[in-house]
């Protein structure tokens, strides 16, 4: 398996950008590697920091379109017969769309950090039909800085770039907190919009 995705990234390496673009849109390769990949290919001078950051900002977006294009107009049967060729178990769609139904739009920047329902959450958003214009920019907004985080650890590590999820460490478990707290926050602030809104009807 390693040798497997080492050969795709060496290929992806060759289109420079438009590989890591290409790497994260089809989700074969966890994000994390793809991303730390880039930030060796920057190390070694084939492509840029900022580059690497802006590919794999539109490679990740992109991404998440898929699923939210799926979900949109395939919703939850053919998502339920498919998903396992996305690497998407049903169980992860059900904790997305438990998320999504409990905490609403604001779940979909928050939860990019947050492991399981990350990469299933898109699903709910368009099987609600949730506006593309407000999903793209939550979405956007989350991949960013998980782009800069990897590419750089990558940088870092140059040669040990395989060794990313050990360096990672230090760094996911505060982000998960941290967004974990701005959901918290997002959830209040909703409620107390709520109430305000019904106490001016009422």
């Amino acid at each position: 398996m390693e040798e497997f995705i080492r050969s795709i990234l060496i290929f992806l390496s060759d289109l420079g950008y438009f590989g890591i673009a290409i790497g994260l849109m089809l989700e074969v390769i966890p994000s994390e590697i793809v991303l730390s990949y880039g930030g060796f290919l920057v190390s070694q001078e084939k492509i840029t920091f900022w580059g690497a950051v802006i590919a794999g900002t539109i490679g990740g977006t992109i991404a998440q379109l898929f699923l939210y294009w799926m979900g949109y107009y395939g919703g939850r049967p053919f998502l339920k017969k498919y998903g396992k060729y996305l690497l998407i178990r049903e169980k992860e769609i059900d904790k997305a769309e438990e998320w999504f139904n409990r905490y609403g739009v604001g779940v979909i920047f928050t939860a990019r950090f947050i492991p399981v329902v990350r990469h299933a959450i898109s699903i709910p958003a368009g099987i609600a039909r949730m506006p593309l214009a407000k999903f793209t920019l939550y979405t956007t907004l989350a991949v960013i800085p998980w782009s800069i985080l990897f590419i750089y650890l990558g940088m870092q590590l140059g040669a040990r770039w395989e060794d990313i999820n050990e360096a990672a460490k230090p760094f996911i478990e505060p982000i998960i907190w941290i967004a974990a707290a701005c959901l918290v926050l997002y959830v209040l602030i909703s409620i107390c919009k709520k109430k305000k809104a019904s106490r001016f009807f009422s």
